[in-house]
């Protein structure tokens, strides 16, 4: 599994998450482990509503992509804190034995336990921030977290960016695997973007296996 992370909200996450899972080849699932600001539903066009029996909703527009959305309040979303982090972890085994092909974990923010138990069931982590020093500066704390976790960091992508500027590289203590322009929504619909997530997803791929 590869945790998608990033420093605070609205960073990019979600984006890399979907984009990455359909630039990459072959079956992938992606989870969402946001459970106070879920979006991964949203952007991929599922139903909010997980579906039964623990099986995931397969995109509307990639029928080798297969959608887990959090889990709502009826699935336990707010739940006492230590019984929603064995949840999530109970969650993401799950997921990780039974999806076929890759899984990617779309992460959430911050540095609590519900942040901090994506990063260590994932086998890696893939960072994602904007180039601007504010959310530079946050996304070190995640990569910081990771390697606490013992999780290795196996990247970066830099979103709303065209160039790698000096030094981000040293900063992050990572190879940046790509950037991704900036462009007007829908960011998904433009061919640059998801030309560069097929460069990433490439990258990913010469590596090893998720």
């Amino acid at each position: 599994m590869l945790a998608v992370a990033g420093g605070k909200g609205g960073c990019g996450k979600t984006t890399t998450t979907l984009g990455l899972a359909t630039a990459l080849d072959g079956p992938t699932t992606v989870v969402d482990a946001d459970t106070d600001m879920p979006n991964l539903h949203s952007l991929a066009g599922v139903p909010r509503e997980p579906p039964q029996n623990h099986v995931g909703h397969v995109h509307p527009r990639d029928d080798t992509v297969t959608v887990y959305p959090a889990p709502t309040d009826s699935t336990g979303a707010h739940e006492e804190r230590g019984d929603r982090t064995d949840d999530g972890k109970s969650r993401l085994r799950r997921v990780r034995d039974t999806a076929d092909g890759q899984v990617l974990i779309d992460c959430p923010a911050g540095a609590g336990p519900d942040a901090a138990t994506p990063l260590r069931e994932a086998d890696e982590v893939l960072l994602v921030t904007p180039p601007c020093t504010p959310a530079l500066r946050d996304t070190v704390k995640t990569a910081a977290m990771a390697d606490a976790l013992g999780t290795n960091v196996l990247g970066a992508v830099l979103v709303r960016a065209r160039v790698v500027p000096s030094g981000v590289e040293s900063l992050l203590g990572c190879p940046v695997l790509g950037t991704v322009p900036p462009v007007d929504p829908p960011v998904l619909d433009a061919e640059s973007v998801r030309r560069a997530y097929r460069k990433v997803a490439t990258g990913l791929h010469a590596d090893k296996e998720l």
